[in-house]
């Protein structure tokens, strides 16, 4: 692919996200993408396929781009939601395109996120587990799945407390710090 068909690929990508984030598949519209991409339609279908395939593309690229932002540390567990919780707040959309990905049925699409829980060295939740820093009664699904849901509660739930804008700074240190709590408390063994 030729540079300027890399940077068109790119902006069709950066445009889908944002698209499939505030729609859905269902909802998004390649008119809109290719609008807001500088592209015509004719370039994101010979590069995608179709829209379902635009929206796996979307949703692999913004796995990986969770994965690259969030360094998985089992051994710090709370820290770890804290850096979910942060990358979250900043870039709300990731968390929305997971969750269209569950409510689409793209669990495949989903499973695929796991590569975000790569220890550091091969560290992995048994072996905090098995050195004392984690609660050993957890199955580490379930635990990873529970700070998942506490660290992104809040972009889970928009507008649930209107009076309390997220862009608010002691809010959002108040929330992020209620999240390394929970955290804490859910792997102290």
């Amino acid at each position: 692919m030729r540079i300027d068909g890399k940077a068109t690929k790119a902006r069709i990508l950066d445009a889908a996200r944002i698209e499939f984030a505030e729609h859905g598949l269902a909802g998004a519209r390649v008119d809109r993408i290719a609008a807001a991409a500088h592209a015509n339609k004719e370039r994101l279908y010979a590069y995608f396929g179709d829209k379902r395939s635009l929206f796996l593309a979307t949703i692999e690229e913004n796995i990986d781009m969770l994965a690259d932002a969030i360094i998985f540390t089992p051994e710090d567990l709370p820290g770890f939601a804290g850096a979910v919780f942060d990358h979250v707040s900043a870039h709300p959309e990731h968390a929305r395109i997971l969750s269209w990905a569950r409510l689409e049925g793209e669990g495949d699409a989903i499973a695929a996120a796991k590569r975000i829980l790569q220890g550091r060295d091969g560290h992995t939740v048994a072996a905090a587990q098995a050195d004392g820093a984690v609660d050993p009664r957890w199955h580490e699904d379930d635990l990873i799945t529970m700070l998942f849901a506490v660290a992104t509660g809040w972009e889970q739930t928009p507008g649930l407390f209107a009076s309390e804008g997220s862009g608010d700074s002691d809010i959002r240190a108040r929330r992020r710090e209620g999240v390394v709590l929970a955290a804490c408390k859910m792997v102290a063994p």
